[in-house]
């Protein structure tokens, strides 16, 4: 058996031409999908990486919101040792407060604040049993702000009565000249 060689030239070309021409849209394809797949891994690790950052902002948030929850009464405690001169109220509230614990009666007589706002100074009044006017003094030096005492005069302003078979004991008058310590601008 002979071969023809014009059969070699029967065969055609086309076949081998539609087949390379389709490998190499098929390699394009490829590359192309290829670096698709690379930018969106690019673009799926920047957005994790973000995520991450956000992950770690909202723990900080939530970690100082527990934190201000934590230490928000020790910030009332720490604050209501001072007192602003744009508000002694409080502290007028406290004198007057701690003088009905144990009885006696008080009555601010002066508040004087000095020029450069940095000293309170207040006169304090007290009538009551020498018991209730030591218990009131004892209370203030223990209240608190830090207070210092620049003069105390103390009086006993009546004899003991008899009231039927009880003794009633004297009354006491003693006035308290307080500086404020803890006072803030």
């Amino acid at each position: 058996m002979h071969e023809n060689p014009q059969g070699f030239q029967k065969f055609k070309k086309m076949p081998l031409i539609l087949s390379i021409l389709f490998m190499v849209s098929s390699f394009f394809v490829l590359f192309f999908l290829y670096g698709q797949i690379n930018n969106n891994k690019k673009i799926s690790e920047q957005i994790q990486a973000e995520w991450q950052t956000e992950k770690i902002r909202r723990n900080e948030a939530r970690s100082l919101d527990r934190l201000v929850l934590a230490i928000g009464k020790e910030k009332i405690l720490l604050e209501s040792h001072f007192t602003q001169s744009s508000n002694i109220v409080p502290l007028l509230n406290t004198i007057e407060q701690l003088s009905l614990k144990v009885g006696a009666k008080s009555k601010v007589t002066s508040v004087d604040i000095s020029k450069d706002k940095t000293i309170l100074m207040v006169a304090v009044g007290t009538s009551g049993s020498f018991n209730a006017v030591y218990k009131f003094l004892m209370l203030l030096e223990n209240s608190p702000y830090e207070l210092e005492f620049v003069s105390v005069d103390m009086q006993k302003t009546g004899a003991p009565t008899v009231s039927g078979k009880i003794i009633v004991s004297p009354q006491w008058e003693a006035i308290f000249k307080i500086k404020l310590l803890s006072f803030v601008q």
